[in-house]
This record gives structure tokens, sequence and C-alpha cells, in this order.
């Protein structure tokens, strides 16, 4: 693990894992950033991606988002999910993208092959088959971009890596009834780590990314234009992006442990309370009851990575300490799931130095994480995307040393 580490975190701009910078990470004290992620989650993930954003929907196994019985010769066990292989993708991938398409296939775009092969091919999953099947390429190839999920149900692409490590500014549309890609108009400015928001309206806000920048435009796609809006308070990367319910953009961390929030009537952003530790590389689920719980990544000014989480309440602007994980994470994905509960899987653990196969489930109303079943392998910088039928699809990431084509399914 640590020769792969210390060659991945070394080569920052071949393959950005880590936050703050190639000393803070791997070959010392240890440290990556995640996903969607994109970036999504897109975000990205994500919300509908934070570098990759994820969208509950429908529902499974009853309000706790999760539990099944296994049956023994001893009597029933309750097992607090778990994870099963599904088909595997047609190559391996990290640092990709994943995307719920409005007929319930996922779209998965670029990332990385064996660590330096950046992408252009592209494939969607079909959960009723339970497979992957390739799909039309990209027009360039891509890793460290976003993904969003738009209202005319094409997938909007943007920036990240190329497979000569060029930062990119270049913008594509998926048609998933063509099943093709197409060019459209290129941002204001390259950006790779940055983050990807479906406004209300229609238009997605692009905010920050790589190298450290504090501007922010809004695609639209009746015009297929990007257009710089007003910018960020601070310069960020490896901060997360949420859509609030009032319609307003949370941003959070990144660079400190500042945050702010974008208006979207007034195309402009004002900082509101700070995080309780300066995270980058961290993951932000927006709650049903309106908070936006923040879990683990790297602390900035140590570079150690975070067991600790915290909630943002939107009518107060302020953070809020919550329960901690059971173990230190970056890089890993966090989901809302139907029940309510957020499954957080896989990333980096500073303690041992390797990715994690292990799973824990946050509880708003007990404010707490407990462990759930682990993955079937360990994983980080994957993808996790929650289903039209309320089951979770993880795919791809790298493990010890190589990237992953397999899937698997959490219920």
């Amino acid at each position: 693990m640590l020769n792969r580490v210390c060659s991945v975190l070394m080569k920052l701009v071949v393959v950005s894992r880590l936050v703050v910078t190639a000393t803070a990470a791997g070959c010392g004290s240890g440290g990556n950033p995640t996903g969607p992620s994109g970036g999504t989650t897109s975000a990205t993930g994500g919300t509908i991606s934070l570098g990759g954003m994820t969208v509950a929907v429908g529902g499974i196994n009853g309000a706790n988002g999760g539990t099944i019985s296994s049956a023994g010769s001893t009597g029933t066990t309750a097992l607090q999910g778990v994870f099963t292989p599904t088909g595997s993708m047609t190559t391996t991938r990290a640092e990709h993208t994943a995307t719920l398409l409005r007929n319930g296939m996922v779209l998965f775009t670029g990332g990385l092959k064996n660590i330096q092969l950046a992408l252009t091919s592209a494939e969607v999953y079909d959960p009723a088959a339970g497979t992957f099947t390739a799909t039309g390429n990209m027009t360039v190839s891509r890793y460290n971009h976003a993904a969003t999920l738009l209202p005319n149900g094409a997938a909007l692409i943007v920036g990240g890596y190329d497979g000569s490590s060029n930062l990119l500014a270049s913008a594509e549309l998926y048609d998933p009834a063509a099943g093709t890609f197409t060019a459209t108009g290129s941002m204001t400015v390259t950006r790779v780590r940055h983050t990807a928001t479906l406004l209300p309206s229609g238009k997605v806000l692009i905010a920050g990314g790589y190298l450290i920048l504090a501007s922010a435009e809004l695609y639209d796609p009746a015009a297929g234009t990007f257009t710089a809006t007003g910018n960020m308070t601070v310069a960020r990367q490896f901060h997360t992006a949420t859509l609030l319910p009032d319609g307003r953009v949370l941003i959070a961390g990144g660079r400190d442990g500042s945050a702010e929030v974008y208006n979207p009537s007034a195309g402009t952003f004002t900082a509101t309370g700070s995080m309780t530790v300066a995270r980058a590389g961290h993951t932000a689920t927006l709650l049903p009851n309106g908070k936006v719980l923040i879990v683990g990544g790297q602390q900035v000014a140590s570079a150690g990575f975070l067991a600790s989480a915290e909630l943002f309440d939107p009518a107060a602007g302020t953070f809020a300490a919550t329960g901690s994980m059971t173990v230190t994470r970056t890089n890993h994905t966090a989901t809302l799931l139907p029940g309510g509960k957020v499954l957080v899987a896989g990333g980096d653990d500073s303690v041992s130095s390797m990715p994690l196969a292990s799973a824990e489930l946050y509880d708003p109303a007990a404010g707490t994480f407990t462990a759930t079943g682990n993955m079937t392998v360990v994983r980080t910088t994957h993808t996790e995307t929650l289903l039209s039928n309320g089951t979770v699809l993880t795919t791809g990431g790298f493990d010890v040393y190589n990237t992953l084509a397999s899937a698997e399914l959490y219920e």
C-alpha cells in the first residue's frame, strides 16, 4: 500500500487523490481527498452529484434504511445491511463519475485505468439485468471531472484531467436515447476537483477546483454556454457543494474550515458559520430534516484523516458536532438511504494506511454511527449510487494497488 500511495500521491497532478499537498500524505503522516464524485458526487457527486450527487428514490426494507433477516439452523440473526456482488464494469475505473439516469440506468464516465491511463470510454448499468454495457465514448478522456443530470434527461460532463494530465475547460452532453456524447460550450477556466450543482432554475453551478480557484460559473442548458457568476469568498478545491431546501447552495471546506452560501437569485456567495474542523475531501449529504451531514475527510492543518462528523443547520447558519465514525475515512462515499439513514462506505484510513472494505450507517435521530456489513473488497475513490429500487450500487475505485472493475449492491 505504501508503495502505491507514495507513487500516486507524489504525482498529485497525475492522480489528484491527495488533498492538501503531495508531502501531506502517503509517505509521511498520510492523507487523501473524492468523488463523484465528482466530481460529485457528481457532485457530483454528493446532492445530485458532489462531483456526483445521490438522489433518494423509493424505499427498501422498511424505515430503517436496510435491515434484513438471515435465518440459520440455530435461529434468526438480524443483519444491518449487506453487500453482494453484481456484474462487473467493462473496464477498471477509479476517479470516475456515476449518474442515475431518468430511465433507472446508471451512466459511468471516464476515470483512471491502472493509475495513469485516463479513459474516454463510458458504460451503463442495467439494474434489472445486473449488467454493464458499453455506450458511446466521450469526446475526450477525463478523470476527476464532474457529472450532473439535467432536467431534460441529458448528463452534463465537465472539466477534469485528460490523458496527458492537462486541466480541461471543455464540457459535453450525454444523450441517453442515442447513447452518444456531444461537445457543448466550454467553461471560462480549466477546473479539476470542482463541484457541479443543479439549481432549481435548471442551470448548473460550477465552483472552485484545482488550482485552488475562487471563481464560479453557471451552465445554461438552453444556450449551451457557461457564464461567470459571483466569486466565492475563499478559493477552494476538494470542497463540497450541497443544494439546500430553499434553493441556495452550501459550499464547505476544501482549503480551511470556512463555509459560504450561494444565492442563485443574487448570483452571490456569502460567508456563513465555519465548520468545527477544517476539512478537505469530506462528504456532504442533505438529510430529510434539511440539515447537512459533513463526514470525515482530511484535516487541512495536520493532513491527518478524520473520523469526526458535523451538522450544518441552514436556519441558524451554524455547524455543530455530531457522533464520530467508527474509523477515520477520506475518499469515501456517503449515500442517503430511503429510510433517512446515511450509508458511509470505503475510503482510505490513516490508521491502517489501507483502503477500507468497512461501511457504517449514520442515524440522524440518534446522531450516531453504527457498523454495517462490509463491502466484498476494499475500495477508495469509488462511486456509490442509490438506484430507483432502493439498493445502493458501488463501483470501481482503487484497491491496494490496482483500479477495480467489480461492483456490488447494498441492501
